[in-house]
């Protein structure tokens, strides 16, 4: 879709500014100055101080004000970082020009962020960098998109429409609410919009599904009690309020960047100070009390239904049914020390290598092998959505119970409730609790741990 080279945009002014920074730093500043941990203390402490000022979270409705706030909130906190180097590390000494860099970096910064800014209203006034726009709801509110997105072309929004189970002559009266899915797949439409007011509860969320399924935009024209909903950001269209829902936890890229961090960290600090000189003696108690490989691998569904080798120590005999049926109690598959092993989850340490690789996360939903995975996408709802995000070696469902064998539907169905859970609210603390309770977990029995 057109829009999607917009996506290429902020990174861009992000690596403009990082230079920019550089740049009068080495160039300008003092000679003593010109070293690597400068440098990389201003840029570091540039992007942690964006991120918590949002300073990059400019949109094609941004106004100007917001950008002046937007400018002098990460300047005055950079201000605090900046200068603080020369406290903590220079015995309270600013040497010589060092407010004048500053001064010069703001200024430069300031003039990227209004030029890009303008630069791309003009370039969307000409038509250019455009979103394909259609509307769920009645003709009035159309009107008044229409309207807004014809008087502010700067927005860069095409209205291609409306639909509505009323009837109505408007030539941008594009027929029935049935007919909206199909027209937006075959038309490239990027957001559709909604009046909560004008459509049913249950049409809203089949649009909601719709579009996450299809990776569109969803906004709302809100009533007044639904500008204060928890799951929503207020914005303004010119003087329309504009509801859009807030990003899931995992839409984020910070996300990603915090949890696969510390996923490398914590599995190097398992695998370097734990299996190093465990795996040897779990290697010695398997090969000494049944034959066969010491590690067993299996294919497991990954992040977006991509395959992968799960890793984990043997605990059974050697068996055919070891890829079609899951471990029951009491199975006469399982080995003395493989009993052991799976009571202590002690099977699964090899996985610390998985998550090294990038196969899978300390935390997320267990990866279930792939005939039960075929088993569940049709049997139970929004069973795929555990695919979304990497699996893991402990979950929220397994803390709460739910692991082992699946003896009653209600048992996936809680289980994958969890996991849409652990999906839609994580959070890095929700993570450490999850870890913490596992590890709780070892030392007590658990019912269905076998």
């Amino acid at each position: 879709m057109k829009q999607k080279k917009s996506i290429f945009i902020r990174p861009l002014v992000i690596v403009i500014d990082l230079v920019l920074i550089n740049a009068i730093v080495y160039f300008i500043s003092d000679k003593e100055y010109l070293n690597f941990p400068f440098l990389f203390y201003v840029s570091i402490f540039w992007l942690f101080i964006s991120y918590y000022t949002k300073f990059y979270n400019v949109y094609r409705y941004t106004h100007v004000s917001r950008l002046i706030t937007l400018l002098l909130s990460q300047f005055f906190v950079f201000s605090l970082a900046y200068l603080s180097y020369f406290s903590l590390f220079k015995e309270g000494q600013i040497i010589n020009n060092q407010f004048f860099v500053f001064a010069l970096i703001f200024c430069s910064i300031s003039f990227i962020k209004f030029f890009v800014f303008f630069l791309l209203k003009k370039y969307r006034s000409g038509g250019m960098n455009y979103r394909n726009i259609v509307f769920f709801g009645g003709m009035n509110s159309a009107k008044k998109l229409e309207k807004l997105f014809q008087n502010k072309s700067d927005l860069g929004y095409r209205f291609y429409g409306f639909f509505s189970d009323k009837t109505y002559k408007s030539k941008f009266f594009l027929g029935p609410t049935k007919n909206g899915f199909k027209y937006i797949e075959e038309n490239n439409i990027d957001e559709v919009y909604c009046d909560p007011t004008e459509i049913s509860q249950s049409l809203l969320i089949k649009i909601r599904k719709f579009v996450n399924q299809n990776n569109l935009e969803l906004r709302l024209l809100p009533e007044n009690k639904a500008i204060y909903s928890k799951d929503f950001i207020l914005e303004y269209y010119g003087t329309i309020p504009i509801l859009k829902p807030k990003k899931l936890p995992f839409e984020r890229i910070e996300t990603h960047v915090i949890k696969r961090t510390f996923d490398i960290f914590f599995s190097l600090i398992v695998i370097v100070f734990l299996l190093s000189w465990l795996l040897p003696i779990l290697w010695f108690s398997v090969k000494l009390t049944s034959k066969g490989p010491f590690f067993f691998k299996q294919q497991r569904d990954g992040i977006n239904g991509n395959q992968f080798v799960c890793y984990k120590i043997r605990s059974m005999e050697i068996n055919k049914d070891a890829d079609i049926i899951s471990a029951t109690k009491d199975d006469k598959r399982i080995t003395k020390i493989g009993a052991f092993l799976r009571k202590t989850s002690l099977d699964e340490l090899p996985q610390f290598f998985n998550v090294l690789f990038g196969d899978m996360s300390i935390v997320g939903p267990r990866p279930h092998i792939n005939v039960q995975t075929k088993k569940y996408i049709n049997e139970v709802d929004n069973y795929l959505v555990r695919n979304s995000v990497k699996p893991g070696i402990t979950g929220l469902a397994q803390i709460s119970g739910y692991r082992g064998e699946i003896i009653k539907k209600s048992d996936i169905e809680n289980r994958v409730r969890l996991d849409i859970f652990y999906i839609e609210n994580w959070s890095f603390f929700l993570d450490i609790k999850i870890i913490s309770q596992t590890c709780f977990n070892f030392f007590i029995k658990e019912e269905k741990a076998y």
